[in-house]
């Protein structure tokens, strides 16, 4: 069996890695947690890596804007070889490899232009900004996942219960030609919904306010997910406040749905690696 490995980042504020590693390693996968500096330093290469993840948190405390320090670091930081994290990731993803940002992460590779990159050219093209309620949403939410799905994290995945936690996850797409791609190529990739699937327009089911009620974008390859709710919180259905009931519903099985997302890419991964 091949071998699958993820590449997950931490330092700087990120404080998600462990359950992140912990999703992939219960998928069947390698799981590696590495400082963002050893990738500036070229002390750690990405390649070598399946995916790439960019956990939860507060990177540098958000203090510019949700994520853009650390996108920043990524778009103008050179390495030892001249050339810039970003670049690496790019030519990873010409490879085949697969990146993930959750949240924070998620915020990352929207201000460094990796999501949704319609132009191709790792422009910003949309951005996440304070919620509409205008407070820290902490809480369970139902997302539904656009089928067929561009990413493989979502094949064949319907209805998913899943916590938010954020401050700044209302998408705003830049202009009507970026909105217009993003709906024609089918890039966002999971929507708020209500406990039935039908797509949540306002608050409470629509937790932030978020254009076209987008919880996650993938870029026109499928291969960069971003999304804001937590997959990795919900590995065991004991995370879930109602548990108890959700056991019993699914015959005992104590998986969490949110597990799925992570047997789903390593699963892809091992089908399709060369």
């Amino acid at each position: 069996m091949k071998t699958v490995r993820a590449l997950v980042l931490a330092g700087f504020g990120i404080n998600c890695q462990d359950e992140l590693a912990a999703a992939y390693r219960l998928a069947g996968a390698e799981a590696d947690i590495v400082h963002f500096n050893e990738l500036l330093t070229g002390a750690r290469p990405v390649r070598g890596y399946d995916v790439i993840n960019f956990p939860g948190g507060f990177s540098f405390g958000d203090d510019l804007g949700a994520g853009k320090a650390l996108a920043n670091k990524m778009r103008f930081c050179k390495l030892a070889g001249g050339s810039t994290l970003l670049d690496e990731i790019a030519d990873h993803l010409k490879d085949g490899g697969h990146v993930l940002g959750i949240c924070n992460g998620f915020q990352i590779l929207v201000k460094c232009g990796l999501l949704p990159n319609v132009g191709g050219n790792f422009e910003q093209e949309v951005s996440l900004i304070v919620n509409d309620s205008g407070k820290f949403e902490d809480r369970w939410c139902h997302c539904r996942a656009e089928q067929p799905a561009l990413s493989p994290f979502l094949n064949g995945v319907g209805v998913l219960a899943l916590p938010v936690r954020h401050k700044e996850g209302k998408l705003v797409v830049r202009d009507d030609a970026i909105r217009a791609a993003i709906r024609k190529q089918g890039l966002c990739a999971l929507r708020y919904c209500d406990a039935e699937g039908h797509v949540a327009t306002e608050y409470p089911a629509l937790p932030n306010g978020a254009e076209l009620s987008c919880a996650a974008l993938t870029d026109p390859t499928g291969r960069v997910l971003g999304m804001m709710p937590h997959p990795e919180a919900y590995l065991a259905i004991y995370n879930h406040p109602d548990w108890t009931r959700r056991r019993e519903a699914a015959g005992g099985n104590e998986e969490g749905e949110g597990l799925r997302l992570f047997r789903n890419v390593v699963d892809h991964i091992r089908r399709n690696r060369p």
